[in-house]
């Protein structure tokens, strides 16, 4: 119904950027939210930031607020996540989701409805 690509992801050194993207296909109208997750090796996956897909709201996880930023572009129905500042705690995979309609904006992974195979993101110290 939905597909959600990932891309951008690689090795970067601390203090510099990287911009990942989130191609979404298939019925894209179903998605109301589109958030980004990331999880390091042995660790739970956490909230990183999300966005209003036809709207202009974006929420941050405190972590990230001043070093990330989240945008859309509907006419090629992808989402970005442009990363400044990066420090080797930002490593893991990166990954996008997409939730239907729902009453706030969702935070946990169980609120998502869909989901990209991730993109490793590496910060050397």
């Amino acid at each position: 119904q939905v597909q959600l690509v990932e891309s951008g992801g690689g090795l970067v050194q601390t203090g510099g950027s990287l911009t990942l993207s989130c191609a979404a296909s298939g019925r894209t109208i179903s998605i109301y939210t589109m958030g980004w997750f990331r999880q390091a090796p042995g660790k739970e996956r956490e909230f990183v930031a999300a966005i209003i897909w036809d709207g202009r709201s974006t929420t941050y996880a405190d972590s990230v607020k001043g070093r990330f930023t989240i945008s859309r572009d509907n006419a090629k129905n992808t989402v970005y996540l442009q990363m400044n500042s990066l420090e080797p705690e930002d490593t893991g995979v990166y990954s996008c989701a997409g939730a239907r309609p729902a009453l706030g904006q969702p935070r946990t992974p169980r609120q998502y409805d869909y989901w990209g195979q991730g993109t490793q993101v590496t910060v050397s110290s």
